[in-house]
């Protein structure tokens, strides 16, 4: 696994399919489809669509927070924000063929949602990020060290992908602190060329790896 978890994001050039298909050309395998307040039938619509896409290139794609759509469309696993759904209900609901992850931003954040049960961690933001409403502190490379210290010293050791305003230059130091991997949106769409740029950013990341693998 090449560490680049993919967040749709729906631009002027790109819907939500075409930036799928520009992260998939450009080497990435999993995928989270991330369409904030669209209705679910709509997701699901779309989300059938990102499978068909994700199937050509042997990806994975993961739905953010609807878990019925989810479940309903057989996808790798759903990630939940701090005010959707308990990963305990999600898991109630999907069983344990589908993998949960949930977003923190603090070590208390991810010492709760390893209580829960959840697969991996979205940890963030990074830095300042248009792409996300309501934006938690931002943590900051020190942050990052001091929350993965602290995950070391108490003995949890779930998968943490770094997310929020992260660029290719970013990418050495933040791998260092232990992270699995990285995940990123506006950065891979806003390029001129998105999928040799997204080519860069996993060959950066994979020349970076030494965090606890990704499930």
């Amino acid at each position: 696994m090449n560490g680049l978890l993919f967040i749709t994001h729906n631009t002027e050039r790109y819907c939500y399919l075409q930036s799928i298909e520009i992260a998939l050309q450009g080497g990435c395998r999993r995928i989270q489809l991330r369409m904030k307040d669209a209705a679910p039938e709509e997701i699901e619509r779309t989300g059938r669509q990102a499978l068909t896409l994700c199937a050509q290139y042997g990806a994975e794609l993961y739905i953010d927070d609807c878990v019925e759509v989810c479940k309903n469309l057989g996808a790798t696993g759903v990630h939940l924000g701090k005010t959707d759904m308990s990963p305990v209900v999600a898991r109630r609901m999907l069983g344990k063929n589908f993998i949960i992850g949930g977003t923190a931003n603090t070590f208390d954040d991810i010492a709760r949602l390893h209580a829960e049960g959840v697969d991996y961690i979205g940890l963030g933001p990074f830095r300042f990020t248009h792409t996300k409403k309501n934006l938690s502190p931002v943590l900051g490379l020190t942050g990052y060290r001091d929350i993965l210290a602290q995950c070391r010293q108490t003995g949890i050791h779930l998968p943490i992908v770094a997310i929020g305003g992260i660029t290719i230059a970013d990418i050495p130091d933040l791998m260092r602190t232990g992270i699995a991997g990285i995940a990123m949106s506006s950065a891979i769409l806003s390029a001129d060329e998105p999928v040799a740029h997204a080519q860069r950013i996993i060959a950066t990341i994979r020349s970076s790896e030494i965090g606890q693998a990704l499930p």
